[in-house]
């Protein structure tokens, strides 16, 4: 058994699809997006701080996690509003963008920390489907202003891992909890 630091119900939906038994225990860390580090380095440092400040408050096994959309080298966070929704869909649309989802697990002396990176190909979006996304208002809590999963038809093509995309990368972080016995 071991602690998720997340409340995303995308990275609870994962871990439980894929059978793991955990917890759930957000965390409350401000998030310092630090300018000077790579994108895949801050995705990794935000899911570390994550990660090690519930760590501290439980002392139980624990996975944080951190996912970033990059377009053009500029990180795209969570949009604060509908129109920056709309902005960044824009931004995106026909256009191909990388999603970094950083990842870490502690667990006594132990801390493993990686990433993943995935390139996602937007369709061209009409005004049409961005204002019905945007509307739906399910753009508003992720990186990016989207999510894959949604059900609406956003994405074109992805190079790389769908559960990176979704909000964590499967194919690395089971490794480590089954390396790990939690």
């Amino acid at each position: 058994m071991f602690v998720l630091a997340s409340a995303s119900p995308r990275r609870k939906k994962l871990l439980a699809d894929a059978g793991f038994s955990f917890e759930v225990i957000p965390s409350d860390a401000e998030e310092v997006k630090d300018a000077s580090l790579s994108p895949q380095d801050l995705a990794v440092s935000l899911a570390e701080l994550k990660c090690k400040s519930v760590y501290n408050l439980c002392k139980k096994p624990c996975l944080g996690a951190d996912t970033i959309v990059v377009l053009d080298g500029k990180v795209l966070g969570k949009p604060k509003n509908k129109a920056e929704n709309i902005e960044y869909l824009k931004k995106l649309s026909g256009r191909v963008h990388s999603v970094i989802t950083g990842y870490c697990f502690m667990k006594d002396s132990v801390t493993v920390k990686g990433y993943d990176q995935a390139f996602v190909k937007f369709n061209d979006l009409s005004d049409e489907l961005t204002s019905a996304y945007v509307e739906s208002g399910n753009g508003l809590d992720k990186a990016g202003g989207y999510g894959i999963q949604d059900g609406f038809d956003l994405v074109e093509k992805i190079d790389g891992s769908y559960s990176c995309v979704v909000g964590l990368p499967m194919e690395k972080v089971t490794q480590i909890l089954i390396e790990n016995r939690v």
